[in-house]
């Protein structure tokens, strides 16, 4: 039924008061001198008049769509979002850590193998694990590691903490992730000793990767294996790296030669995996992020609610 003129000016200014002023009922029948039903009658009138409209924004039905969106458009068996409060990048790191160590308790059984590599992410991920009771858990490395150099790729942290968590001591692939040049490698990672941890890695069903970008500051950049020339290059064709393998904005290896340098399983490997688990986000990977999905290498994402968004536009 239509109200009179008056009637909505009046429940006009009562809803004002209620719902933008956030005056309660007992305040408003003082202010206006009307009874206390009156106005909680007012405020009914006010919602079956279509004159105020009550939308609740919920953050988890708003994730449950995200996910269901980037699984199709990535062919994801999982997608993992991280509620933020805000864009910086130590608060995303931490809290991307924190949502895939609860992954990890979620996926993890007896007998499984999981592959890490290092930096940063990988750090915030070793933080927040947490003892598991599963048992005969192995772990190790998917790639090379830093040597010779001042930086600090969190490996040791990172192993330890995996250790402790599943019991188990990480195997370790002691060869720089580059080498100088192809045939080198090729002579390095056919002693025993490398060839079993390898394999090992090509054999692990869960793998934990995240992606480097062509930024100067990326950590492949500041580590001495590449020249200035090299890295410029790099930056025209390619986006970032996966597992120190650089990739262009399709997801292509972006320099076979380079690529014969280095030290990880292939990136085809991945898709092979059970649970192939990108973790990655903030504005700077989002190219990286978009790169890896285009190429196949994940199964499950995690990352933040912006970056999230961000994907489903590209």
């Amino acid at each position: 039924m239509e109200l009179p003129k008056n009637k909505i000016k009046q429940v006009l200014e009562v809803s004002r008061l209620y719902y933008i002023d956030n005056m309660s009922q007992v305040d408003i029948s003082k202010k206006l001198n009307l009874s206390r039903p009156t106005i909680s009658r007012l405020l009914q009138a006010a919602k079956e008049q279509n004159i105020v409209e009550i939308k609740i924004n919920d953050p988890f039905q708003n994730m449950d769509s995200l996910k269901q969106q980037l699984k199709q458009k990535f062919n994801l068996k999982d997608v993992i979002i991280a509620l933020q409060t805000n864009d910086d990048k130590d608060t995303i790191l931490d809290k991307l850590g924190e949502e895939t160590a609860k992954y990890l308790e979620h996926i993890i059984r007896n007998n499984d193998v999981i592959g890490i590599s290092w930096g940063k992410t990988m750090d915030a991920v070793a933080n927040h694990l947490k003892e598991s009771d599963r048992s005969n858990i192995n772990v190790v490395q998917l790639k090379g590691s830093v040597t010779n150099s001042r930086e600090n790729n969190f490996s040791i942290d990172i192993t330890r903490k995996f250790n402790a968590a599943y019991h188990t001591q990480t195997q370790i692939l002691p060869l720089p992730v580059i080498f100088d040049n192809a045939r080198t490698k090729d002579l390095v990672v056919k002693d025993r000793f490398i060839k079993n941890v390898i394999e090992q890695g090509y054999q692990a069903n869960i793998a934990l990767f995240t992606v480097g970008t062509t930024l100067s500051s990326a950590m492949l950049f500041r580590l001495g294996y590449l020249d200035d020339i090299q890295i410029d290059h790099l930056k025209r064709v390619s986006v970032g790296d996966v597992l120190s393998r650089f990739i262009t904005a399709e997801g292509r290896i972006a320099d076979s030669e380079l690529n014969n340098r280095t030290v990880s399983i292939a990136l085809d490997a991945l898709k092979d995996k059970e649970y192939s688990v990108l973790i990655a986000g903030g504005r700077t990977k989002l190219k990286p992020i978009h790169a890896a999905l285009l190429g196949g290498y994940p199964n499950v994402l995690i990352t933040d609610q912006n970056t999230a968004k961000k994907l489903l536009e590209l």
